[in-house]
């Protein structure tokens, strides 16, 4: 009869992926988009006076707020879809994230310079760019999230070919060339169309989700 081994020796355990929670990126970004939302705001300076037409002055500044207010409401309302497709996140995810919130936080400061000075060229294309940097950002954090996730996920699904992602990068791409040419008006247009294109309620998420 063969002795028992006086000990054995296992192979260590294989080590696990670590699959990390989405809620706190989502409380921070929530946090984020607030106090970018708040800053914008504060940019308006009380006028030294008691009647309507003291507010007059103001309209480049609340113009250029009402604009961003729109895209920073836009990028908002896409996020929270996008992370409701979300099961899990990663590392990559989490840089991707944070990118998207570095550009939108200087939205602020491109707000404030176009509104003080009344729509020049110059602010104008600093506004794209950071628009354009925005959309392209939130491009990444999708696509990391489809890698992440797999082709077959929910999320690949629900964007497909992202038609609409790609047109706004276009057309944010075109209006910094007004811009730079001179024609900082028909850049706000364009940019203004962008943010018209995505107020429509977009429910290529919801559908997936809900399996319409």
């Amino acid at each position: 009869m063969r002795a028992p081994p006086l000990w054995t020796i296992t192979a260590p355990p294989a080590p696990r992926s670590i699959r990390m929670n989405k809620n706190r990126l989502e409380a921070f970004s929530d946090g984020v988009i607030a106090i970018i939302i708040t800053i914008m705001v504060l940019e308006f300076k009380v006028p030294h006076g008691e009647t309507l037409a003291d507010l007059l002055p103001l309209w480049p500044v609340f113009l250029s707020y009402v604009l961003s207010f729109v895209n920073v409401g836009i990028y908002w309302n896409n996020h929270h879809h996008l992370m409701h497709a979300v099961k899990k996140v990663n590392g990559s995810i989490l840089w991707a994230n944070l990118n998207l919130l570095f550009w939108l936080s200087l939205m602020p400061f491109a707000t404030a310079w176009m509104g003080e000075n009344h729509f020049a060229a110059t602010p104008v294309v600093l506004y794209c760019v950071d628009l354009c940097l925005c959309a392209a950002a939130y491009t990444w954090l999708q696509s990391c999230i489809i890698r992440h996730e797999g082709r077959e996920s929910t999320l690949s699904h629900a964007v497909g070919t992202d038609r609409k992602g790609k047109i706004s990068l276009a057309s944010y791409v075109v209006s910094i060339g007004l811009a730079l040419a001179g024609y900082p008006a028909l850049a706000g247009i364009f940019v203004g169309l962008v943010a018209c294109i995505w107020l429509i309620p977009d429910r290529r998420i919801e559908k997936t989700l809900t399996g319409e």
